[in-house]
């Protein structure tokens, strides 16, 4: 709340100033349906490596996403708007390979056949579903 400006992400702002998001880091480390969350230690490599995440938590990704995009394009939104951020970002090679598809996948359909059409086909899918 201390550094809200309405048309960007307030940890943007918190970054600037101090070189890193306290609020970040308490929100991705306590909400699964961020990618960041979703880094475990490989047994093999003994690095932390990203892996997948539950189809339910990449459903409230998705929605999270779409929801920041409504509220920072404010009257400028359209449907392509999450699809071109995430694009423009570095999240794809950040999280799990699978995860990243089923989002993209998600982000394109959104673009294409709009909200309704998407949200229609991500609500069939059963929360434990394996991808």
């Amino acid at each position: 709340m201390r550094y809200y400006q309405g048309t960007r992400s307030p940890n943007e702002r918190e970054r600037e100033l101090y070189g890193y998001s306290s609020a970040w880091l308490h929100h991705k480390g306590r909400n699964r349906h961020h990618f960041e969350y979703w880094n475990d230690l490989n047994p093999k490599t003994k690095l932390y490596e990203p892996v997948p995440m539950p189809i339910r938590f990449v459903k409230e990704m998705f929605c999270d996403r779409v929801a920041a995009s409504k509220i920072y394009q404010g009257q400028n939104y359209t449907n392509a708007h999450p699809l071109e951020y995430y694009r423009r970002g570095n999240a794809r090679i950040k999280m799990h390979s699978k995860t990243a598809d089923l989002l993209e996948e998600w982000l394109v359909m959104l673009a294409e056949k709009g909200e309704q059409e998407t949200f229609a086909h991500i609500k069939k899918i059963p929360n434990d579903f394996q991808y």
